[in-house]
């Protein structure tokens, strides 16, 4: 009668310690979820304001967005103004940078190929850019296939004139 009480001390040790495990690896899980994904559940830590541009080429939702090189925020959603006939992006920007009114906002690519990004001159003048403002200053993206054709083009071009 002993070594069963024995055996089932063991087995039931056992199946705490999987339990233990097993709750670790969700609470692993859940905390990666939640970083990798951005999520917030205690207040959002951002504001949104919104910049107009002509194009939006090669730009995605959750792009950074960045000042002096430093990561301020991300693309939230992009959209069409209709009557105006340009792109419209919405930007998350974190709560404790400050963006002013004569802000410029332009696309830029990290590296030769890399992901494209907006960088934010932030400005300096006295008026600060509150939620759902917008920044009317901005420079679209280069095309550098566009880049490639005209100067292959326009090379070709000039070498029959000759």
């Amino acid at each position: 009668m002993r070594q069963g009480g024995w055996f089932a001390m063991k087995k039931y040790s056992l199946e705490t310690a999987v339990g233990v495990f097993v709750l670790i690896g969700i609470i692993c899980i859940a905390y990666m979820t939640v970083k990798l994904g951005r999520v917030s559940f205690l207040g959002d830590s951002y504001y949104p304001i919104y910049a107009d541009f002509t194009t939006v080429s090669g730009l995605r939702i959750g792009n950074a967005v960045e000042i002096d090189g430093i990561e301020v925020g991300r693309v939230e959603k992009m959209s069409i103004d209709q009557q105006k006939q340009i792109a419209v992006v919405e930007l998350k920007i974190n709560r404790g940078v400050k963006v002013y009114a004569d802000a410029s906002a332009a696309i830029k690519t990290a590296g030769l190929i890399g992901d494209k990004f907006i960088n934010i001159d932030p400005g300096g003048s006295g008026n600060l850019l509150k939620p759902g403002d917008r920044i009317s200053e901005t420079t679209a993206p280069l095309d550098i296939e566009d880049l490639i054709g005209k100067y292959a083009f326009g090379d070709v071009a000039n070498k029959g004139n000759k």
